[in-house]
């Protein structure tokens, strides 16, 4: 009976390589594989030889195991479990056999880590954990697709690092330009006794630039070869796959997934704060002294040899935003400067109505209205620009902000109007420069990059002063208290310009 239950039923003789089939019977695989490819010549669809069930398709034959276990009788013995190949059907995985029972090796141990066969799990491996080969490898390529998805996960953080650092150090080149540019035409302003110190400043920017940008540089290099590195590791990973069981099991435990330091992308030059003396000096011009810029160039460079370590110390000021020009104090001082402006109906987006003679902007919640086309017009911003510019001279205006939902700024003529997203808004690209007023916290906005700001955040009535020559434009809260300034080398036409929140409404302030 036990004989009958090891036959095949088509060739009649023990089972040689046994597959099931779906309907739950088992076949020599070259015998039922005859059989079908005879019965397809005769336009015969494959079916069970015993129960006569039909199949759509013919079925993937798979290895009964326990079967092969069962009929593979041992022919010889030697000293040691090795590994024999032998090939099954076309197609097949090769089959491994143990050199001493040529039985297949079916089980894995993991206590001697090696495939042995159904005895050899017995009298040598009795007391071992074993599982089942393919088991193993199953379990042995899942660890392999996680350590390939860990590293895949690595390559897409390295080459996000890439793209950060690369973009910061271009970002970092534009900003110790606008400095160097700003130094020279500061500079080139004051009188011909200063041409030294001019000359050492330009200097020493230089070699803060050159230190910055080449430490930057350096870290990219070192990201690029580890994620070159990387791609490797995935790529031997993935050549693992066409090896034998126990080899891909062997090698797949050497496989580490790589482990790095992090690498800083970002670039933070301290040329700003070495030379905050400087550009405080230079930004009151009207109390320049020539003691005054010797004392401030020297305490930046590091050759005022007999200053005390007082003097020495660095002062934090980012440039752009130095000290403020000295001006005459107080609401009554700034107000020596005001100036009269109105908002400008062609600039004014759809959602924004205009009244009281253009000096008040509501931001409508029924919706836009409709307003002729017009090549000036915000088409998707809540924005709207005053009509008057400034190209020179020192201008003061004050903002009433019904609630704190706006950006306050300045910005030149050329800041897109059409595009969608927020490249058009006050502050976020490289034109303009702004303050945002929410219910928590003020941010100072330029190129769409953000500097939150400490102190208090609730102001009805925003102050604002540009020095243009200066290249300064500086905010205050109800009229006196100084919230935040920026700093540039102004070249173009400046317009106030404000961003306005649903609901909210902003007056220009004529007292």
């Amino acid at each position: 009976m036990e004989s009958q239950n090891l036959t095949c039923a088509i060739c009649l003789e023990r089972f040689r390589y046994p597959v099931t089939i779906p309907c739950g019977h088992t076949f020599c695989k070259n015998c039922i594989t005859t059989h079908w490819d005879t019965k397809s010549k005769s336009d015969i669809g494959p079916q069970c030889p015993i129960c006569n069930e039909k199949f759509t398709t013919r079925p993937v034959l798979k290895r009964n195991v326990s079967l092969s276990v069962l009929t593979e009788a041992p022919n010889s013995t030697g000293p040691s479990c090795r590994e024999s190949l032998v090939r099954g059907g076309e197609g097949s995985r090769a089959m491994l056999l143990c050199d001493r029972h040529k039985k297949p090796l079916v089980y894995y141990c993991r206590q001697d880590k090696m495939s042995v066969c159904c005895e050899c799990g017995i009298s040598e491996c009795g007391s071992h954990e074993k599982v089942l080969l393919e088991a193993e490898r199953e379990n042995q390529e899942l660890l392999l697709e996680r350590k390939n998805n860990e590293v895949g996960k690595l390559i897409e953080e390295t080459q996000r690092s890439i793209n950060d650092l690369a973009e910061n150090i271009s970002q970092a080149k534009v900003t110790l330009d606008q400095t160097s540019t700003w130094v020279n035409v500061k500079f080139s302003t004051l009188m011909k006794i200063l041409a030294e110190k001019q000359e050492v400043t330009e200097l020493f920017i230089q070699q803060q630039k050159e230190a910055a940008i080449t430490e930057a540089e350096v870290r990219l290099v070192e990201l690029e070869e580890r994620a070159k590195m990387l791609i490797e590791r995935q790529g031997q990973m993935a050549a693992l796959r066409s090896l034998s069981d126990t080899e891909l099991i062997r090698e797949s435990m050497d496989i580490e997934v790589p482990r790095f330091e992090n690498i800083p992308t970002h670039l933070t030059p301290n040329l700003q704060e070495r030379l905050s003396g400087v550009t405080d000096v230079l930004s009151r011009v009207s109390k320049l002294v020539s003691e005054d810029l010797e004392k401030a160039v020297s305490t930046a460079v590091g050759q005022d040899k007999d200053g005390s370590p007082q003097d020495k110390r660095p002062v934090l000021a980012v440039v752009p935003s130095p000290a403020v020009p000295c001006l005459p104090g107080g609401k009554e001082g700034l107000s020596a400067y005001r100036c009269s402006l109105t908002f400008d109906p062609r600039t004014a987006n759809g959602h924004l109505f205009l009244s009281q003679e253009n000096r008040r902007a509501e931001h409508l919640t029924s919706g836009p209205r409709l307003v002729p086309t017009h090549e000036a017009r915000f088409d998707h911003t809540w924005q709207v620009l005053c009509f008057q510019g400034f190209t020179h001279g020192q201008h003061y205006w004050e903002l009433e902000v019904s609630k704190p939902w706006a950006y306050l700024g300045v910005t030149y003529d050329t800041i897109p109007r059409k595009e969608k997203g927020k490249r058009c808004m006050v502050g976020m690209n490289e034109l303009s420069w702004s303050l945002q007023l929410d219910e928590h916290q003020l941010s100072a906005w330029h190129n769409g990059r953000r500097e939150i700001l400490t102190g208090h955040s609730q102001h009805s009535r925003i102050g604002m002063l540009l020095d243009y020559e200066a290249g300064t434009l500086t905010y205050y809260g109800d009229g006196q208290t100084r919230l935040h300034a920026f700093h540039c080398a102004f070249t173009q036409e400046l317009f106030p310009a404000c961003w306005i929140g649903e609901g909210v409404s902003i007056t220009l302030c004529s007292t």
